[in-house]
Order: structure tokens, then C-alpha cells, then sequence
């Protein structure tokens, strides 16, 4: 069904509101806080300094890093070359490493038709997951993604894994990677079935080699545990709308109406997931919320002999707001957040109404919503929230060419985290 040209305008309007959004969360990201947490470098000559870190919570391994010896002391930049390891406390570390890696790509339409890898030398700065008498690092770079072990002191190897085109124009796969783990982490625990359905995924991977270093007895750190934190979040959240409705018909002003604003309550359970990167700062949002609006008005209309003409509109919907998150870290459990959502709303049974004094009705029209948009800032400590949520003009009467309409709701919303 076709649009007016004041509901295209609102469509191209929230979609510029979008995109505005987006980059605006996007270069906060950049100017936000920076957190410097304690940790060490070691620098090429073998000294260790104990210092404090830019912690990014790296996607892609770094090839230099922030840091400074004292809170109060200016930032400075080391590269990769110049030291030859970095950790923080309890969180990550790094070992710089001469190696040879594989960058064959993986996607479809560069895929390789050699089976065997094509290694390169290169130093690197490998993430260590985990730490033992088996070692397993990780390295990533955009959409590579590379794992590496070493077993007792013996030098640090590619686990190979490796998508190629077969000559009938297939795809397979090169899993060597299982066969060196099979010569290599020898043990009662590990069976052969066990190595045969690992997948080349750092959990899985992890999993084995933790595994490996607890049945040889050998002590261990798996940096990932040290670091586990939750990724998932659910909150239930109440909260109060203020919200007005505007109804235009075109070629006539009878029923035209401004209907006042109106206090309703909300009500929804949030699923929050946060993303396991860049320190746990971005997280993607689906908020399921029951809403209401009811309001009334008459205005006296001189055709109806002096008589008046009753508008009414009872709205209620659920809302399914899917969105992004991003938080600004404090101190003591407290952390500032900004999110934006786009929203698709469900109407439930929801009239608009034109009545006589006579109670006769002169038109009945069925609220049909279309999507908007909804920005929120808030305030977050330990496991209560407290939002301020804006929302852009909303379509309510999508099914009917002759009308435009525009609903708006500014909120203020109360959560509490279950888990």
C-alpha cells in the first residue's frame, strides 16, 4: 500500500536519524574514556617495567600499544619491535614471535586451489590463551583468524587449517591441524574421537589443550578464564511514557485532531548480548515492551446544529525495540550508556473513533503502526538502570492514503538485571 508524502518524509527522515546515530555512537567509541589499567612490558634487552596499559581489548592483534609508567605521566607509543612481551593483570597477554603463518583467505571468491598452506615469515605479537607445558596462542587480523601451540620449549607452530578448490570446482577442507594435535597432546583423556570432531574454533581449541595440561598434571593459566566474564544480560523494566498523537485528514479539517499528551505505563524484559570485544563496551539489545495510550477530545461542530463531535483513540501494542549499545565504563560497578533501536511495533485490536452526541459513530479507523526509531541514554550501577528514552514520530495509520498521523513517546524506564 502506497505511502503520502508527509509519512515519506517521516520514512526518510528516521532513516537519516539512523544513520546520523550510528556515527555519532561510532566516534564516541573513538573520544570516549580511556582506561588504563595496570599491567608490564618486557623491553628488547630483557628489563620488565611495571606500567600502566591502554586496555582496548584488541579484536585484531596489535602492532603497538599505549601505555605510561605513572597515572600522571603523558601517554607514550611502543611498536611491536621494540619490546618482545606485554600482559595485563589478570586480563590479556602478548608474546612477540617470528613464525611462519599462513594467510590463505577463506572466502569463496579468492579461495586457493593448493591444498598445501603458503607460509610466510612474520613477527607478530600472539594473544596466549592458554599458558603450560601446551601453550595455545591466537592471532587475528580482520576475517583471518589463526591459532598457534607450542608443546614444553620447543619452537612456536601454525595449527593448519585451510579452505582450497578442488579440480570438479568444490570446496574442501585441509584439517592437518588434527593430526598435529594427535602427535602432540598424547594423553588418556584426549581420545582420537575427541580430535577427530574438534572444529578450529577457539573455544573448542582452548577446551583440548586445557584438557591436556590437567592430565599431565603440569600448572597452567588459561587466560581466557581469568578473563570470563558474563555475555549475556536480562533485565525486567518498567517505566513511564509520555506520549501525544496527531491525526491530519487530507481535503478536510472535521476531524483533524491534536490529541493531548498522555501519561501510560511500560513494561518489557530486555535481552542484552554483549559482544566479546573491545572490553565488553558494545552489546546488542531486544526489548519486548507493552505500551498503551488512551485519550479523549470533542470539539463543537456547526453542521451537527451546535451539537459536538467526540474523538477518541485507544492504542495499545507491543514494541520489539532491536538495537545497539554502547557503554562509557566509571568506577564502583557504574557505567553510562547510549542506544539506539529501531522499532517494530504489533497493535493490538487499537481504534481511532468519530462519534455524535448520540453515540452513532461517523468513522472507526483500525490503528495500523509502521517502524521508527528510538534513542535512550542512561545510567547503570550493578544491577539497577535508569534510561531516558526518545522516539521519532511513528505512523499509526498506515492502512489509510487519505490520513497521516504521527505518534510520539519520550520515556523514562527503571530496570532491574536478573542475570
Amino acid at each position: 500500500m502506497g505511502y503520502k508524502k508527509s509519512q515519506i518524509k517521516i520514512l526518510n527522515k528516521m532513516n537519516k536519524n539512523l544513520i546520523t546515530l550510528l556515527l555519532i555512537v561510532l566516534s564516541f567509541n573513538s573520544y570516549s574514556q580511556i582506561t588504563f589499567e595496570r599491567g608490564y612490558i618486557i623491553q628488547n634487552t630483557g628489563n620488565k617495567k611495571t606500567c600502566l596499559i591502554k586496555n582496548i581489548d584488541w579484536r585484531d592483534n596489535p602492532t603497538e600499544i599505549k601505555y605510561k609508567l605513572l597515572e600522571t605521566d603523558k601517554v607514550k607509543t611502543v611498536k611491536l619491535n621494540n619490546i618482545i612481551e606485554f600482559g595485563i593483570d589478570n586480563y590479556s597477554k602478548y608474546i612477540r614471535t617470528t613464525i611462519d603463518i599462513d594467510r590463505s583467505p577463506e572466502d569463496l571468491n579468492n579461495i586457493s586451489e593448493n591444498r598445501n598452506p603458503n607460509f610466510n615469515k612474520e613477527t607478530l605479537f600472539l594473544k596466549v590463551l592458554v599458558e603450560g607445558k601446551a601453550s595455545l596462542y591466537e592471532y587475528t587480523d580482520s576475517n583471518l583468524n589463526r591459532y598457534f601451540f607450542r608443546l614444553n620449549n620447543l619452537p612456536i607452530k601454525q595449527l593448519i587449517y585451510k579452505s582450497f578448490r578442488t579440480s570438479d570446482n568444490g570446496i574442501r577442507k585441509n584439517e592437518d591441524y588434527k593430526q598435529q594435535l594427535i602427535n602432540n597432546l598424547e594423553c588418556s583423556d584426549i581420545s582420537l574421537d575427541k580430535i577427530k570432531t574438534l572444529v578450529y574454533k577457539q573455544k573448542k581449541l582452548i577446551n583440548i589443550f586445557v584438557n591436556y595440561n590437567q592430565c599431565t598434571n603440569s600448572n597452567f593459566i588459561n587466560f581466557k578464564e581469568e578473563t570470563k566474564r558474563g555475555l549475556f544480560n536480562l533485565s525486567v523494566r518498567l517505566g513511564l511514557n509520555s506520549s501525544s498523537l496527531s491525526l491530519q485528514k487530507n481535503g478536510s479539517t472535521l476531524e483533524n485532531r491534536d490529541f493531548n499528551n498522555k501519561l501510560g505505563m511500560r513494561v518489557s524484559v530486555e535481552a542484552e548480548f554483549i559482544l566479546p570485544f573491545n572490553k565488553n563496551k558494545w552489546g546488542i539489545i531486544i526489548e519486548p515492551t507493552y505500551q498503551y495510550y488512551k485519550s479523549k477530545k470533542d470539539v463543537e461542530v456547526s453542521y451537527l446544529s451546535g451539537g459536538r463531535l467526540f474523538s477518541s483513540v485507544d492504542y495499545k501494542s507491543i514494541e520489539v525495540p532491536v538495537g545497539i549499545r554502547y557503554y562509557l565504563f566509571l568506577k564502583n560497578k557504574s557505567k553510562l550508556f547510549i542506544n539506539a533501536s529501531l522499532i517494530f511495533d504489533l497493535s493490538l485490536n487499537s481504534t481511532v473513533e468519530f462519534n455524535r452526541e448520540d453515540g452513532s459513530t461517523i468513522n472507526l479507523l483500525e490503528i495500523n503502526t509502521g517502524n521508527n526509531l528510538a534513542f535512550g541514554f542512561g545510567y547503570n550501577y550493578n544491577k539497577y538502570s535508569l534510561e531516558l528514552r526518545a522516539q521519532t514520530p511513528r505512523v499509526v495509520l498506515g492502512n489509510y492514503i487519505s490520513w497521516s498521523s504521527s505518534y510520539k513517546t519520550l520515556s523514562i524506564i527503571v530496570g532491574y538485571n536478573i542475570f
